[in-house]
């Protein structure tokens, strides 16, 4: 007989459990809200762009999503070199090691700017052979190559208000890049009317005015962080002895940890380059309706930034500060809690979808086939968001700030460049299925198989990597008393 008392007191165990310690949700609510507020104002910024743009029709919507490929690329880059850097910060952080910081602050300055200047020297000089992997329509690559040789004078400004983002949050400063992002949010909203449309006295310039929107908000809101952190003297505020007065030892130990993620986020972000090369080969009206889906996961997305960015900063502080046990209670918490809000934001999208799409089209300049295939591929998308949210936060979240760096290269490449590539491409050219059968088939073979990866490394506590003494001291204590309960 089932006894339904007993089940009752164990479900309220478990939600008691991971949903009751008030510290854990004050602390999160703390990071975790200004951060997807600032994420949302940005992916905002980019919504903005991309309703404006779209009010010139689905061939400029489709050229500008393929030239913005440029800027997602170098954006997965910088997020692996802070990735990597934020190991180090929010360790650091949790061990009062100020110093330190700011000599991983300067390395990733150096190496994000070189990097980011490469990237803007590609897009002004080699726009028209980077639009032509997309498409061959030769509109669409005379609209995308007007767009990127503008937009790619924002690339250095993206890179050093990443770099500033990423060390501000590390060190609990959470609330200066969201009221930031507010500014250039607005800002940019108002310059792509401008621009665009010729409106306040300024001239018409279409699709070049959206770009030159983006580089005068991106500029603007680095001017802005740097004007604030001079007056409240934080983090990002230090001596140039500080900054760049790092040896080589220091280098060979930033790019130890940082090595692994930078590769994993580049090699992650060049195959979703491909996954875009093969969408747009299908077909430009469906490389349409993939922009309108991915503006919308950008908005979506914000909210597990916010999580898994709390996450490892909470994570990452207990590492590096000794307390060992209180970072794996935390790492349960958010393995359990995040799933849980996707199926929840998932079912939201499901339900809203149509008219969310509809605001693509309040001129109807947009086809039936783009917006039919954008309503089929934003369900697919709500339907996977669970299970692709499980591998984020295991890996970005959790690995990384125990310092793991290395076990997510594995699962994400492995399943990106083993499966869902070759899938995906066998899926359109070879079986020629329709496209939601193609954008349905990438997230199958890259999210199933690293989900149960993922879970069964973290099941055996080894992304536990202290980079601080305290850390490494008490996870040796840690372990002992593991065993010790375990004999």
């Amino acid at each position: 007989m089932i006894d339904y008392n007993e089940i009752l007191k164990k479900g309220t165990k478990m939600l008691q459990k991971y949903f009751g310690d008030k510290q854990f949700w004050r602390v999160t609510m703390r990071l975790a809200f200004p951060i997807a507020l600032q994420n949302l104002l940005t992916s905002s910024f980019m919504l903005v762009d991309t309703l404006m743009v779209g009010q010139l029709g689905d061939t400029t919507l489709a050229s500008v999503g393929m030239a913005g490929q440029l800027s997602f690329m170098l954006n997965m880059v910088l997020f692996g070199l802070c990735s990597g850097a934020s190991v180090f910060a929010s360790q650091y952080w949790g061990n009062g090691d100020k110093k330190g910081i700011r000599r991983v602050l300067g390395i990733t300055l150096i190496f994000s700017l070189f990097l980011s200047v490469c990237f803007m020297l590609f897009g002004i000089f080699l726009g028209k052979p980077l639009m032509y992997i997309f498409n061959k329509d030769n509109e669409v690559i005379s609209i995308g190559r007007a767009y990127l040789s503008i937009a790619a004078f924002s690339y250095p400004a993206v890179a050093i208000s990443f770099i500033f983002n990423t060390f501000l949050r590390s060190t609990e400063k959470v609330h200066l890049p969201m009221y930031v992002s507010i500014v250039t949010t607005v800002l940019n909203a108002i310059l792509n009317y401008g621009f665009i449309f010729g409106k306040f006295g300024l001239p018409l310039m279409g699709v070049r005015g959206a770009a030159l929107a983006t580089c005068i908000s991106a500029w603007c809101g680095v001017f802005l962080i740097f004007f604030i952190s001079l007056i409240e003297k934080n983090i990002l505020i230090a001596p140039l002895n500080q900054l760049f007065g790092f040896s080589k030892a220091d280098i060979a130990q930033y790019f130890k940890k940082a090595a692994p993620v930078l590769f994993n986020e580049s090699f992650w972000g060049f195959g979703t380059f491909i996954y875009n090369v093969i969408f747009s080969n299908l077909g430009y009206e469906y490389y349409a309706a993939v922009t309108i889906l991915r503006t919308f996961e950008n908005i979506a997305f914000v909210f597990f930034v916010g999580l898994c960015s709390a996450c490892g900063i909470m994570i990452g502080k207990s590492v590096g500060c000794g307390n060992i046990k209180r970072a794996v209670e935390d790492s349960k918490r958010f393995a359990v809690i995040v799933p849980l809000f996707a199926l929840i934001i998932g079912w939201i999208i499901i339900i809203f979808r149509a008219p969310l799409i509809s605001l693509f089209n309040f001129q109807n300049n947009i086809t039936d086939l783009t917006i039919k295939t954008a309503m089929g591929i934003m369900l697919i998308y709500a339907l996977e968001m669970p299970i692709r949210n499980i591998p984020y936060i295991q890996i970005v979240g959790i690995f990384r700030s125990g310092g793991d760096t290395l076990s997510g290269v594995k699962y994400d490449l492995g399943s990106l460049w083993l499966l869902a590539i070759p899938g995906t491409f066998i899926a359109a050219f070879v079986l020629k299925l329709p496209f939601v059968a193609v954008f349905a088939a990438m997230y199958i073979f890259e999210d199933y198989l690293k989900t149960f990866l993922c879970l069964r490394h973290y099941r055996t506590g080894r992304w536990l990597h202290p980079v601080t003494e305290e850390g490494k001291k008490a996870l040796a204590l840690y372990n002992a008393e593991k065993i010790g309960k375990f004999i």
